[in-house]
């Protein structure tokens, strides 16, 4: 919506243009009229739409014929006054003022045009039928107002004619030639239709035409307007109503009849209530609301968010199992200008066992968006209709924005519901594969697709009774920890190659460098542990680099069978990052030293014993 109007008055000498200006400001005929009015600003409080309105006089007598241009430049609206009584007044229009405003003009940018008969007081008919072939030449002229300054007809008319012009502009909703919907508003109106059909069958019903009129208009219609409205697009079009519900074709149908009468103010309350803006395209501020994320704090789905969501899933999932195909998929981001998730998605998060996105996948996945990138969540939930179908002012209200991570660290405790774990190792530590196994899936699973890798998997655990979102983000090897940013994450996993003594030496290293004094929590996972363990030179034992750096012991883990599939380790993580002020405490060194004590004991035992039978034998 523009903040200001602004309209500009042309035509001959002593047409009367400056009294118009002066009857509407005075409330009366003036009886002494100036060259030339000076600029008039209507405050926005008493005009109709509520928006200030400037109101522009010319006199070629006074103002030169760069002046005329400039003025025409910052014109939104040209009000083209005529005679009624001097018909030469009235060709000028056609060969003189038209073609100066809007000549050499590409017909969908030129300026709105308002003609204005004034003196109809000292004329008996009517001028419209000299009027209406001007009219019918030149599309941009939006009607024709006769008036009369002397005795006060039409004249506030005339402006609301005017300023309806540029706030309700007929241009980029219609073509008067071809007498359809212009391209872009038919797509416009098609995807609110389809957002308004909230049972997804291609069919409006009395309710959500109902729930459609209120959130545009403020109050639903009354049963008897309903009807009235289906049986005059049943009357116009062959499949505008279809099992007693309004189709696409005759929504399309209404919205150009409304146009057609003049009542285009309609058609913009709809495309405005839903974002859009003069050009028919989602504004900034629609999509993206202002949201502050002070530093440290992180973004997460609320319920709100969530319920909305899981109406949206439900809308597409025509078959009811609970998934959405590919199709379903598509369908579902039909009213997005672009498709925002690829292929990688089924290697994010969990799907069923036909590879379909469940919704708990679906969920999961915006949590993610919401997390990674707050901005483009809005962006998404905006598509979506969020505010209209929530009945909330923004998508923000899907949000919440978390409280400083050092306020969690000095109350022991944490609100927060989704955590970051950043996955660090070497090159074929199995990064990816812990990635997968996080999902579900083993090593065997993983290798029959092995295209569209995600570095990132998500999905729920449970922390003492309460369900939480971690997200693993897999870190290439080859990755320079040069900000802070690169490190920042809520719990840190090193995952390191059993079988590979520089796997370990890897993961020790990237600790010591940018872990070391941090406060993020770190665990150290030991993979491949269906294989043999190298032994480490003494002293340098991940179990002891642990003990040494205040570090729990390190995690022994495979995801080469789905038996030997344990998610433990994620429980784990996600315990860490929930309470990361239990991860800097000091290790007591009797049960550290009890732990090897106990280790070497038994090999001990174990060495004596085959000694033993080796003794027998002989």
């Amino acid at each position: 919506m523009r903040r200001d109007v602004r309209i500009l008055l042309l035509g001959e000498a002593q047409v009367g243009k400056t009294s118009l200006i002066m009857a509407l400001v005075g409330e009366e005929f003036p009886e002494e009229v100036p060259p030339r009015a000076e600029e008039i600003i209507i405050p926005a409080d008493v005009t109709p739409e509520k928006i200030p309105t400037h109101i522009v006089d010319y006199s070629e007598a006074e103002q030169t014929e760069e002046e005329l241009q400039e003025e025409i430049s910052k014109a939104n609206v040209v009000c083209m006054v005529y005679d009624v009584t001097e018909e030469a007044t009235i060709d000028k229009i056609r060969t003189k003022w038209i073609p100066m405003v809007n000549g050499g003009i590409e017909r969908c940018a030129r300026i709105p045009i308002i003609l204005v008969g004034n003196k109809s007081d000292l004329h008996t008919g009517s001028s419209m039928e000299t009027i209406l072939p001007i009219m019918n030449q030149f599309s941009e002229i939006e009607t024709c107002v006769e008036c009369s300054a002397k005795n006060l007809k039409n004249i506030s008319e005339l402006f609301y004619y005017a300023q309806k012009a540029v706030l309700h502009p007929t241009a980029p909703l219609y073509d008067p030639e071809e007498k359809q919907l212009r391209p872009a508003c038919a797509q416009a109106l098609t995807r609110i239709f389809t957002m308004s059909d909230q049972d997804n069958n291609q069919i409006l019903s009395d309710d959500e035409l109902n729930y459609f009129q209120k959130s545009c208009f403020g109050n639903p219609l009354a049963p008897q307007a309903l009807e009235d409205v289906k049986m005059v697009v049943w009357k116009n079009t062959t499949d505008g109503v279809q099992d007693n519900g309004l189709t696409l074709n005759g929504f399309l149908f209404l919205n150009a009849l409304f146009i057609q009468r003049g009542r285009h103010e309609t058609t913009w309350t709809i495309l405005r209530r839903f974002g859009y803006d003069d050009a028919l395209e989602l504004t900034d501020d629609y999509l993206c609301p202002v949201i502050r994320v002070p530093q440290d704090c992180s973004t997460e789905l609320n319920h709100f968010g969530y319920q909305f969501l899981q109406r949206m899933f439900e809308k597409h999932d025509k078959d009811r199992d609970g998934a959405l195909s590919p199709v379903e998929l598509q369908s579902f981001f039909g009213v997005f200008p672009y498709i925002p998730w690829g292929p990688e998605l089924y290697h994010t998060v969990c799907t069923t066992d036909k590879g379909l996105l469940s919704l708990h996948g679906f969920l999961c996945q915006w949590t993610l968006v919401a997390y990674l990138d707050v901005h483009r969540c809005l962006e998404h939930l905006g598509y979506l209709g969020y505010p209209i179908f929530s009945q909330q002012d923004s998508q923000i209200y899907a949000i919440t924005v978390t409280r400083e991570k050092k306020i969690d660290l000095e109350k022991g405790q944490t609100h927060r519901n989704v955590f970051l774990c950043k996955v660090i190792g070497s090159q074929g530590s199995g990064k990816s594969a812990f990635l997968q196994a996080f999902l579900g899936k083993n090593v065997a699973v993983q290798s029959e697709s092995e295209e569209n890798k995600s570095s990132y998997s998500i999905n729920t655990v449970l922390v003492n009774g309460q369900e939480k979102h971690l997200i693993l983000h897999e870190i290439e090897a080859d990755v320079e920890f040069t900000k802070t940013s690169d490190t920042t994450c809520d719990v840190a996993c090193f995952l390191y190659d059993v079988t590979d003594l520089k796997s370990f030496n890897y993961c020790a290293n990237i600790y010591k460098q940018h872990y070391l004094d941090s406060q993020i929590p770190c665990l150290f996972v030991a993979s491949k542990t269906d294989l043999p363990e190298m032994s480490h030179p003494h002293g340098f034992s991940p179990a002891e680099f642990c003990y040494k750096h205040r570090l729990q012991p390190p995690f022994y883990f495979s995801c080469v069978s789905q038996e030997l599939l344990s998610t433990a380790v994620y429980t784990k993580l996600a315990m860490a990052a929930t309470f990361p002020h239990l991860n800097d405490i000091e290790l007591g060194t009797s049960s550290f030293w009890i732990r090897i004590a106990l280790g070497a004991a038994v090999a001990t035992i174990v060495g004596i014993s085959l000694y033993k039978a080796m003794m027998k034998n002989k």
